[in-house]
Parts: C-alpha cells; structure tokens; sequence
C-alpha cells in the first residue's frame, strides 16, 4: 500500500470514528438563523414597562396650529381635547390620495380660522372649520405635469402659508385667495417641511442645502451648506427655531445648528446608528424632527437612535436605542415616540432611559418569510391627557401616559397618512385616499 493509500485510510477510519460517537447536545434556547443578534423586524427587545405618574401641563385650548412642532413659540403643550374621540364629525376630500409615486407628506396647519391641507401631486387647499372648501390652487410649474413630482410641506406664519414642493419651489400663499405673493427656486426637488418665524422662512432643500428667505419678500437671506447624501425620506423634517438659534436636519443625519439672523454655524452634530441585520436601517435621514425644550434639542432618526443634545454647544446627553418616525413629543419630564420598531415608548426625557414600550400594529398580515406591508404610524401628540397616533391601518389609538395602557380607538376611513394635529378641541388627519377628517 503506497504512502497515499495509508493516508486515506487513516482519515476515513478517524471519520467514521467520529461519526460512532454521539452528538454532543449543548444546552440553552435555540435561536432563529434568521434573526441575528436576537432581534429582527418581528421581534422587539424590549424591558420591563413601568407605570409611572407624570404631571402634565393644563390643556390649552388652542386656536391654531401653525407649523411641526419642533419650533416653541408655536408648540402647544397639552392642546385641550375631549376626554374620548367618539368618531368622525365631518369629511372633506383634498385631492389626489397616496399611490405607488406620490404621497401626501404635508400636515394640515389651522390658522386664522381655516384648516390648509396638500394632496399628493401639489395641490393645495383651504377648508373651513365646518369642513367647506374655501379654495385650491395647483401649484405644478406650466413646464411641468402634476405626475412629475409630489409630496411638500406647508407652515404659517406672518399672514402666509408657506409651501413647499418637490417641484423645487418655496412659495409664500395669500391664505384668504391662494394667489401666490412670490416663488422661490430651491435648485433641487423639496418636500422637506418649512417653518417660519419673525420674518424669516426656513427650509433644507432636496440637496441638503439650508435656506433662509425674506418671509415679506421672498429674497434669500442666506444659505448654509450641508453634507452630500443620496438617501432623503420623502416630506423632510422641518427646522427648529428657537431665541438665536435655527437647527437644520439633513438627509445624512447631520444636524447643523446656525445663529437664525446671519445663518453663521454654532455647531454640527450627527445622530448615527443602524439595526444589524435590518437593510431599512441603513437610510440614514432624520425623521425625528429636531424639538427644541428649554436647553435640550431632541431628535430621531430611521437607523434606530433618539437624541438629546445640548442647545447652545450640541453635546450629546444622552442616545436611545430607538429611531422616531415623526417629531417627538416631549412634556411632563419624558419625550413620547413612535419608533421604527412601531413601538410607541416613553423615555426619561433627562436621561432617555425607557420607562415603557407599548407595541403598534406592525405587519398588515403576520407572514413569515414573504414581503408584507408594514402599518404605518404617526405622531404621537399628547392632547387631552393622552397620547394619540394614528395608524394607516384606519385607526387612531389613545394611550394613558402613566402606563402606556391602550385606552380607546376609533376608525377613520381610508386610513391616516399624517401626523395628527389638534386644534379648537378638534383633532385632524388626512388620509391616504386623500379626505381631510375632522374628530372629536
């Protein structure tokens, strides 16, 4: 037998040696292979909820609702509303609903006894308080064909509505007529959401460009350049504004804090993160809009991390482990989001540590192994001492603030597509086939 032959047999004998012996069975709880590090998007980690008392501010029975709330002097902390929905009072319809190129991105804003509301394809319109429609107006460029582009966002402010579009353009509205008082070209495609505040109007364009704009006149006032990105959420975040200060949220998830009169740059910070195994994960845009409280700035993004960061420096205090999908809310000592893991959570608004978790509708059917849709969910708003979301699956939930306990639910036809907004003891959303809904 050659030298090669003995080999062989050497190592077939000591395989089938090994194969005689039995498995060694190593103890503990088998996990999925597909679900690494213990967690997927079916799976939550989540801890142990506690119900913990919080005192919240009196409701205020608010008129308006002007802009995103990031922006103080506009925020409403508690908006008065009654104690339970008891369904849809009126229904108006808007426009063009969502469909697969085309989202309605804007929240209706109310001011000076109107509700203004923007389809999916760029069409803006006024609505009375009892639900009449007061006026529209296509803001498609004559170049263009509505079918070009969508989404955009509006604020108040000044005595205008302030809209933008994913045509590119900034324009300030009449808000009596909807005739247009000036155009400004953003030089990329814009659905971010503007605000507005002491004759100024604020808005990151589509190529992470900061702008500043005359609100009287329309004129730039001064621009800030951020850093180059691809991945931009449809319907951006909306500057911050506060004292001295505007903060900014790009589609690389930077936050760029610039003094509001000259636009020179305070400071830069980045909410960075990611969920292995979770592709969505990897975009990178804040969703979170920046909300500035007192001294602290918070913010969220879709790669799973909540921040609070100091105003006047931007140094980090604290990161939680959860994205937030719309602006947080915070109030009474904790910050309320709805997160990407479609949790809505209470954290310890000094520290971001979780008080509780309480989960949201997350596929629309439990399918293991094939693409679903997911439920989407916005908000939350806290308004007449409980925490509201309203979910794309038809439904607006009421939670208790204590305990994060479901407290009540009503349907709303055709599903919600934006955040909630509360004014006059009126609650407000729009859905995806395109009808404003008003519920109290």
């Amino acid at each position: 037998m050659t030298h090669a032959k003995l080999i062989m047999a050497g190592l077939t004998a000591a395989v089938l040696a090994g194969c005689a012996e039995n498995d060694v069975i190593l103890p503990g709880k088998r996990e999925d292979l597909r679900a690494p590090f213990g967690e997927t998007s079916e799976q939550r980690v989540l801890t142990e909820n506690v119900a913990q008392q919080i005192s919240l501010p009196g409701q205020s029975a608010n008129a308006n609702w002007q802009q995103r709330i990031g922006t103080p002097a506009t925020r409403t902390a508690h908006p008065a509303l009654a104690s339970s929905l008891t369904g849809v009072q009126w229904s108006t319809p808007i426009g063009a609903g969502d469909s697969r190129r085309h989202r309605i991105t804007a929240d209706p804003v109310i001011a000076d006894g109107r509700i203004f509301v923007m389809d999916s394809k760029s069409t803006v319109t006024a609505v009375s308080l009892s639900g009449a429609p007061l006026w529209s107006v296509d803001l498609t460029p004559e170049r263009d064909r509505e079918s070009d582009a969508g989404g955009g966002g509006l604020a108040f402010g000044d005595g205008k509505l302030i809209v933008t579009s994913g045509f590119g353009t900034l324009r300030a509205l009449d808000p009596s007529s909807g005739a247009t008082l000036w155009e400004q070209d953003l030089l990329a495609a814009t659905t971010g959401t503007p605000a507005i505040s002491r004759g100024l109007v604020y808005v990151v364009g589509g190529d992470n460009v900061a702008w500043a704009v005359n609100a009287d006149s329309g004129r730039v006032a001064w621009q800030l350049d951020g850093s180059a990105g691809i991945s931009r959420v449809s319907g951006g975040p909306a500057p911050a504004v506060g004292e001295d200060l505007v903060i900014f949220a790009n589609g690389t998830g930077e936050l760029q804090a610039a003094f509001r009169q000259g636009g020179t740059r305070r400071w830069d910070a980045t909410v960075a993160g990611s969920r292995r195994g979770i592709a969505a994960t990897t975009v990178s845009d804040i969703t979170g809009d920046p909300v500035i409280q007192g001294d602290t700035i918070y913010a969220g993004s879709y790669s799973g991390r909540i921040v609070a960061l100091n105003k006047d420096s931007g140094a980090r205090l604290w990161t939680a482990k959860d994205g937030a999908l719309g602006p947080v809310w915070p109030v009474g000592g904790s910050v309320f989001a709805v997160t990407d893991r479609n949790e809505l959570v209470r954290l310890e608004a000094g520290s971001g540590e979780r008080i509780w978790g309480t989960r949201l509708p997350f596929f629309t059917k439990e399918v293991r192994r094939r693409s679903v849709e997911i439920v989407a969910h916005y908000g939350p708003v806290v308004a007449g001492g409980r925490v509201i979301v309203g979910s794309n699956d038809g439904v607006i939930r009421s939670y208790d603030p204590v305990s994060g306990d479901l407290l009540s639910s009503v349907d709303v036809p055709g599903g919600v597509t934006t955040n909630p907004v509360v004014a006059g003891n009126t609650l407000y959303v729009v859905s995806a086939k395109g009808v404003l809904h008003a519920l109290r």
